[in-house]
């Protein structure tokens, strides 16, 4: 079989959704076409001062708990990863970025501080991990901050909030991502108990909660229909509308130029 033929015999790529693919496709169908499948929304998308600190503070605590990093082990090591780590995009001016940046010390110190203090209780055993689950007509991704294995084999995932000053355990079990990477994580490591747990950076403040199998089919099914609908979806024929969230949204311009917008 020559190269032509076995190049028309290729399947087309499957549709990938994650966590928040899906939340964006919730909150307004129109901001998912302008963030991931039309070009010129890149061009009217601004850097966020919340994303820079977020990701700076994952990049150190990613260090700090990979096995195979010695270069971050102290509090003295880590705030200096953090301060060579340091994303400046999206603060307003230089005062913003040094007043964002010395939160993020103070908030490095504090978990780097915390943890030396605990009994080690699980073994990470991954980090900063993309995971994968067919789904019939997509497969559902998901990139995890962090997974532990404890003793008695439950596996827990780990996600830091750096804007968060609390956490419940009501808020895990309602949070969408916790929800697909438990799914993810009961797919890969199959009759093992599997919980989430979020971390509030801020203060420190952690819970967990983790679903039972009648709900995990349950948010599996919710998940298939929702991503079902997401990739058969007629983006061409959309009509954006109006509503709160178009308040200080990056595409406003566009979707202004939008015949029978308002």
């Amino acid at each position: 079989m020559d190269s032509t033929c076995h190049n028309e015999l290729k399947l087309p790529k499957k549709p990938t959704l994650s966590p928040t693919k899906l939340t964006t496709f919730l909150a307004c169908p129109t901001m998912y076409y302008w963030t991931y499948m039309d070009d010129r929304g890149r061009w009217y998308a601004r850097s966020k001062s919340y994303y820079s600190f977020g990701t700076s503070l994952h990049s150190v605590l990613q260090r700090f708990h990979d096995k195979g990093d010695t270069g971050v082990e102290t509090v003295e090591s880590a705030v200096a990863a953090l301060e060579e780590s340091w994303i400046q995009a999206g603060y307003a001016n230089q005062d913003d970025m040094n007043q964002a940046l010395g939160e993020g010390k103070a908030i490095i110190e504090k978990y780097v501080d915390d943890f030396a203090r605990k009994p080690v209780t699980a073994e990470t055993v991954f980090i900063e991990k993309q995971f994968r689950m067919d789904m019939g007509e997509f497969d559902l991704i998901g990139r995890l901050d962090r997974v532990d294995e404890h003793a008695d084999g439950t596996i827990e995932v780990i996600d830091y909030k750096s804007g968060r000053g609390g956490v419940t355990e009501e808020d895990v079990a309602q949070d969408t991502a916790m929800g697909c990477y438990q799914l993810l994580l009961r797919n890969r490591f199959p009759g093992q108990r599997v919980i989430a747990t979020i971390i509030a950076l801020r203060t420190g403040e952690q819970a967990s909660s983790g679903f039972d199998d009648s709900e995990a089919r349950k948010f599996h099914d919710d998940v298939r229909l929702l991503g079902e609908h997401i990739v058969r979806y007629e983006f061409e024929g959309h009509v954006p509308t109006k509503k709160p969230l178009c308040e200080g949204c990056d595409f406003l311009p566009l979707c202004q130029k939008a015949p029978g917008y308002g």
